[in-house]
């Protein structure tokens, strides 16, 4: 049985003549969280835009749940697929940004059931009590009739992660989450990211909150320059990093 959720081979990324991600090779287990870590500019944000095909690989294969992302193979050639059909493969990864993106106009229950009823096809009072049980779930229970701009950043940033579940994704990703917010704020983000791990949802996370990482990842990767540098249990990339460029990045931020 295949036990990766994510398998990247050879994956190359270049936005003109700048080459973003130089090969990248690596597997993430089902049911696993794995931290990206490293300096801006290390293509950690790309590697994950391309996981759910928001940026197109411009070489290797990249597979979610053994299946290729944005493309079909045939006698051993790539074809991209249509708009519809990665939309529709899309589907199987939850993705949680910097900033919170809720539609602003929409109360919170209305911004967590959208996707669902529209997307999905699927009734109304179906996705609102399940949209309820997640608002429960992430410690807004008795805020879906507010709007967006009565909440703060972390309760904000925390109906982005419901509404990402809403989809019933296989697969979290997660962009900077707690990036743009006060670090009073961060804890509560984080609290809902840790009982999704527990939980058993397969998380990528592109983080700086190294605490984080070395609590509840199964593996961090740590990238520079468009290559991984080094990856491992957070116990050896973190308290006993091997690579020179390892070292002197946590040297700096630990």
């Amino acid at each position: 049985m295949n036990t990766a959720m994510v398998e990247a081979q050879g994956v190359r990324k270049s936005f003109g003549s700048t080459e973003i991600l130089k090969g990248i090779t690596l597997k993430i287990d089902r049911g696993s969280v794995t931290c990206l870590i490293g300096p801006s500019g290390s293509g950690k944000t790309t590697f994950l835009r391309c996981i759910n095909h928001l940026e197109k690989v411009d070489a290797g294969r990249l597979y979610v749940d053994q299946q290729l992302v944005g493309y079909a193979e045939r006698n051993g050639k790539l074809y991209e697929m249509k708009e519809r059909q990665t939309a529709r493969s899309r589907r199987a990864a939850g993705m949680v940004f910097q900033r919170f993106n809720l539609f602003p106009h929409m109360t919170v229950l209305e911004n967590i059931v959208e996707a669902p009823i529209r997307v999905l096809g699927r009734p109304r009072s179906e996705v609102t009590v399940e949209a309820q049980t997640l608002l429960d779930r992430v410690g807004l229970g008795n805020r879906g009739g507010a709007y967006p701009q009565e909440l703060s950043g972390g309760q904000q940033q925390r109906v982005a992660i419901a509404r990402a579940l809403a989809m019933k994704p296989k697969l979290m990703l997660f962009d900077e989450p707690t990036s743009a917010l006060d670090p009073e704020l961060v804890g509560e983000v984080l609290d809902v990211m840790k009982s999704l791990a527990e939980a058993g949802m397969t998380m990528v996370v592109v983080t700086h909150e190294l605490a984080f990482a070395r609590q509840v990842a199964d593996q961090v990767v740590f990238m520079d320059q468009g290559v991984v540098v080094e990856s491992g249990p957070p116990a050896e990339v973190l308290g006993n990093p091997k690579h020179e460029r390892t070292q002197a990045f946590l040297s700096k931020v630990l």
